[in-house]
Parts: C-alpha cells; structure tokens; sequence
C-alpha cells in the first residue's frame, strides 16, 4: 500500500523497518506512520509556497475513496470507511487507522478519509492510498503565486 502511495503521488520512498512482529505488527505499522509524517513535516520545512490543500476521488473496481487533507500543522484525522475485513493476507486491517492517525500527529496534517462504499478490503484500502498519494502530490506542489506561508496568519 505504501508503494501505491508513493507510485501515485510522485514521490521517492524507501522503507526498511524492522519491528516486534512476532507479538504483532502494531507498533511497526505506527512506527512506520510516526517516521513517515516526520519526514514529511521535515521536508516541508516551513511550508513556504505549498498549495496547502489537497483532494483525490479514487475509483478501484466496486470501491471509491475520497481523501481531502490539510497540511496546517493541525494533526486530525477522520476516517470513514466501511467495515473491513479482518485481514488482507497476513496485514490487520485494524492498523490501518493507527497507521494515519500517527502520520497525521507527526506531519501535521489535517486527513479526512471518506469511503462511501466498497466491498472487496484489498480495493478499499488500494483506492484509499493512492488517493492520499494524490491528493499529497496536490498539497506540496508549490505555487508560483505564493511567496510565503499559506496562511492568512502567516504561520502554521
């Protein structure tokens, strides 16, 4: 899923984690969200010039996924998505909450992940990851028109 998200949005990721999976795989799911947002915020800097908000409509097969994020530096996650299947392959899908509620706190953004239906797990979590890839991409494009923070603030 992580290589979907990065396929789709444009960007570089190498993830190499080692973790406590023979308990479960819990806190190297969250692990992975909490470095993942940190690099994030990181590479923003000060998010000089970015757009800010980005929005993706992901069809797969029988599932649609809406993603809309903010990347105020308000961590908020809201996550709408139809009851899952216990399990893709040997992956909880519990964790996937856990996964963006971490990404969230430590990149900063604000996340509303809609899914208004689907059936099949494995299409509803492939069309919600690239969603947030593009909608991602959109949101840290820089905007040619905007010098400085994009806020009426002046700061995030």
């Amino acid at each position: 899923m992580l290589t979907l998200f990065a396929t789709h949005g444009f960007f570089g990721l190498d993830v190499e984690a080692t973790g406590d999976l023979e308990v479960d795989a819990h806190h190297t799911v969250e692990d992975l969200g909490i470095c993942l947002g940190g690099a994030l915020s990181k590479a923003l800097g000060e998010r000089k010039g970015i757009r800010r908000y980005g929005h993706a409509v992901v069809p797969m097969d029988e599932a649609r996924a809406t993603v809309t994020l903010d990347l105020s530096n308000r961590p908020f996650l809201v996550y709408n998505v139809p009851p899952l299947s216990s399990r893709v392959g040997q992956f909880e899908t519990e964790l996937i909450p856990e996964f963006f509620r971490a990404f969230c706190q430590h990149g900063g953004i604000t996340l509303h992940i809609q899914v208004p239906y689907g059936n099949n797990t494995h299409h509803i979590l492939e069309a919600i990851f690239k969603a947030l890839g593009r909608a991602l991409d959109e949101a840290t494009r820089l905007d040619e028109r905007r010098q400085g923070i994009p806020s009426s603030k002046g700061s995030l």
